[in-house]
């Protein structure tokens, strides 16, 4: 099955603190993988940063914003054990433990008012955001700043004219590796009767072999 959003997993670790005991955060993230049966790929799935993965990344917020709202409390540098409210809560039974459900406790209303999560793109809706932990929303907007980025870019080098296209190619090419400087790598030909060639490129720094270059803009 797919990694489950981070408020999926709140009741969950809160079940598995019910025990009372002193438990690591590593210690639910194997317990939680068993009890959603995540697969060898769930498990290993990273965030596009590839700093850690996609489901350890959820359960510690999750034992975050639990901490936050008093159901836990911390023990350690990552671990934790459920509170008196914690176990209060469990003797309630609830069906879900969710945002909505934690904004009951005025420590966790005041820890939101504290850290407003990162702002989304205008299409995206509110459930969209709270299903994400604040680095999925950060990674997110990069992405999006990142491809905004390069839309801008392509409509740059299109409005511009061949020969810029090809002279584009050849500095693109030098700055990859090929040769040395564009003054002793590289030149742009892209002219008539140029036999389809666009620009000719060192193959490497020694120059022993060249690389002839078609631009298609």
């Amino acid at each position: 099955m797919a990694v489950p959003d981070f408020q999926s997993l709140m009741l969950p670790i809160l079940r598995f603190a019910g025990d009372r005991n002193d438990h690591s955060v590593r210690d639910a993230v194997n317990a939680l993988a068993s009890e959603f049966r995540l697969s060898e790929e769930d498990i290993r799935l990273r965030l596009p940063s590839g700093t850690q993965t996609t489901f350890g990344n959820r359960t510690n917020w999750a034992c975050t914003y639990l901490k936050q709202a008093g159901l836990l409390q911390s023990t350690g540098r990552g671990r934790f054990q459920i509170t008196q409210r914690g176990l209060e809560v469990l003797k309630t039974s609830p069906s879900k433990i969710d945002i909505g459900f934690l904004e009951r406790f005025d420590e966790f209303v005041a820890f939101r008012a504290r850290s407003r999560q990162h702002p989304r793109r205008g299409e995206e809706t509110k459930e969209t955001q709270e299903d994400q932990t604040p680095e999925e929303l950060l990674e997110a907007s990069y992405e999006n700043l990142r491809r905004d980025l390069a839309q801008q870019l392509l409509e740059r080098i299109r409005a511009c004219s061949p020969a810029f296209f090809e002279k584009l190619v050849v500095d693109l090419l030098v700055e990859m590796g090929y040769g040395g400087s564009r003054e002793d790598a590289g030149q742009a030909v892209g002219h008539t009767g140029d036999g389809g060639i666009d620009g000719i490129i060192k193959e490497d720094k020694l120059g022993l072999d060249a690389v002839y270059i078609q631009a298609k803009r």
